[in-house]
């Protein structure tokens, strides 16, 4: 209800009127049955402008620090988070805690939304994916939407609170079917060749450069005043 109420109530309908949203490719987002939603990572906003254009809910996994806070503020921050379609990982399951919370969620027939590179970018490349959401995808027997956000950034770069105005722009492509890796979910070599081939897509439909770096790690060489790209090829070496 909550989410309902932020999407078509209380928030939707602004969001719609100040950004408005040019969306290609909609159509291959199936309406019904469960599907990842893999996203590049540029704003905190891309969680919320994602399902503002989509029919179906979107699930997204968040930290459950952002549920646990107390006195208003806390209130208020765990009720945005919910009304935007986040949902704390569980970690009683401890490694595993955002697989089995993401089962959990493609097992009840619905979107998933997660972000590969599993930060947002630093400086608006796009970084090596994590093999996470290969697993999830192989696990769940579902299939994978590559989502490109573009301009987010702009709109909300990291740190700044009160976000521009400007148009943003979402690439929805057609599903990732990888159905010929069945019961491989364990080898690390198909998890890493099935992420790949998401960033790939990813990639082209963002038009970024990529950094075959993680994020995190780009996030340190960028603030010791260093090249990700150089850290890139000695990390190849």
């Amino acid at each position: 209800m909550l989410y309902w109420m932020f999407k078509y109530i209380l928030l939707g309908p602004w969001l719609r009127l100040l950004y408005r949203p040019q969306v290609e490719g909609l159509e291959n987002i199936p309406d019904d049955g469960p599907a990842i939603l893999a996203s590049n990572h540029l704003s905190f906003s891309d969680s919320i402008f994602l399902p503002l254009v989509c029919k179906r809910h979107i699930t997204f996994l968040a930290k459950a620090e952002y549920f646990t806070g107390r006195g208003i503020k806390g209130w208020l921050t765990r009720a945005f988070m919910k009304g935007v379609g986040q949902v704390p990982i569980d970690r009683s399951g401890g490694g595993d805690a955002a697989l089995n919370t993401a089962l959990r969620v493609l097992g009840e027939n619905e979107l998933l939304g997660i972000y590969p590179e599993g930060t947002r970018s630093p400086d608006g490349r796009l970084y090596r994916g994590k093999t996470g959401v290969a697993r999830m995808a192989l696990q769940a027997g579902v299939p994978v939407i590559p989502v490109a956000m573009i301009g987010t950034r702009e709109i909300q770069p990291a740190g700044q609170k009160i976000p521009n105005v400007r148009r943003v722009g979402i690439k929805i492509g057609k599903p990732l079917d990888f159905s010929r890796y069945e019961g491989m979910d364990n080898d690390r070599f198909v998890l890493r060749s099935m992420t790949d081939e998401i960033m790939y897509e990813l990639m082209e439909l963002s038009g970024q450069e990529y950094v075959d770096l993680y994020a995190s790690r780009a996030k340190e060489v960028i603030a010791d005043g260093e090249s990700v790209q150089a850290a890139a090829a000695a990390q190849a070496l």
